[in-house]
């Protein structure tokens, strides 16, 4: 029989595998990052951002129900803490009341960190005695801040003044600007990796079948805030429908006009800005202008869509947000040849 062969391993490797064999959070590492969960009493949005030296931390942390509720879950976090709170919540109980079930059953919650927003604006906030220094949290009016592996209080402390000092703005807005003011104060010790948006809001998603109202994640990025901005920002100008409907359905036209006429303004001067795309957002104008019965705004600007995105034209013939324009001499004739609409 030939003698067996011990293959070298590096002592770094040993090491490694020693790591493995004992401590079970190594496929999933300490979730150590900074997180806001905040609600917006006016929309009734509620949402989670997050910052943090991990890959990916979008796919961890941020947990949230329209009309319920949102939750931060984080450092060696246990993400079960997601739909059980949310579950918890939508039965009745308050944060505060949440966290407590949350930790009393979790046999290392010394270890997590977590941060809880209802929908009526209360918070809570649970930061374990084992999270790795600087940890912490602070709660205020509909909202609560937290971090660990910070490079001090002043992280959160920023975040929560930048809340506070931004009310006129929209939830998503808020959020991501706390972010950036918690890493302009330190943000997390390791440096940066991911950084990640939700909100959620009542059939806020695509034509309105789930609560995601907005869902963006910057996975793996040397500077991930900026990057969570610039995407938020293409959300807002190419989202804007979706926000005007919103103010729409609840009677404010004019707010949903001034809306989509920034948006639109944005979208046919932005950079690199395409023909097809430019009429898009004339068409999707006109489209509002018709339902707040401002019929020469909307022929003028659907004249700019079709002129230049021809397609448009039978794309209108079945679109509802036309009817108000649909028996205007000026829009049959420019879809005369495409089929008039049937009656």
């Amino acid at each position: 029989m030939r003698p067996i062969r011990l293959l070298a391993v590096p002592c770094t490797l040993l090491v490694l595998l020693g790591a493995m064999s004992f401590y079970p959070a190594f496929a999933g590492r300490r979730v150590a990052t900074f997180s806001i969960v905040g609600y917006d009493p006016v929309t009734g949005d509620l949402g989670v951002a997050v910052e943090s030296r991990f890959f990916a931390v979008g796919s961890v942390v941020p947990w949230a129900k329209a009309g319920v509720g949102a939750v931060a879950t984080q450092s060696f976090a246990n993400t079960t803490f997601g739909p059980k709170g949310l579950q918890l919540l939508e039965k009745g109980l308050a944060p505060a009341e949440v966290l407590d079930q949350l930790v009393k059953s979790d046999a290392q919650a010394e270890q997590r960190q977590a941060g809880i927003v209802d929908a009526q604006g209360r918070t809570a906030t649970w930061t374990g005695a084992k999270c790795n220094a600087w940890a912490g949290g602070k709660t205020g009016k509909n909202y609560t801040a937290q971090g660990n592996i910070l490079t001090g209080k002043e992280v959160v402390e920023a975040m929560a003044a930048s809340f506070e000092a931004s009310a006129a703005l929209p939830l998503a807005d808020r959020l991501v600007k706390a972010l950036a003011a918690g890493q302009a104060a330190g943000g997390d010790s390791r440096g940066q990796q991911s950084a990640a948006l939700l909100v959620v809001r009542d059939k806020g998603g695509y034509a309105g079948y789930n609560d995601r109202y907005i869902d963006l994640r910057v996975d793996d990025h040397p500077r991930p805030i900026d990057e969570l901005q610039r995407l938020l920002e293409l959300h807002h100008t190419t989202n804007a429908y979706a926000d005007a409907r919103f103010w729409m359905d609840k009677g404010e036209q004019d707010r949903a006009v001034k809306i989509m006429e920034e948006a639109t303004r944005r979208r046919v001067s932005g950079a690199g800005a395409k023909q097809a795309d430019q009429g898009g957002a004339y068409y999707d104008l006109a489209c509002f202008y018709a339902l707040a019965k401002m019929t020469g705004p909307a022929l003028a600007n659907l004249e700019k869509a079709f002129r230049l995105n021809p397609t448009l034209v039978p794309y209108s013939l079945n679109d509802t947000d036309l009817d108000p324009i649909r028996d205007d001499p000026r829009y049959k004739a420019w879809v005369k040849d495409a089929g008039a609409p049937k009656k």
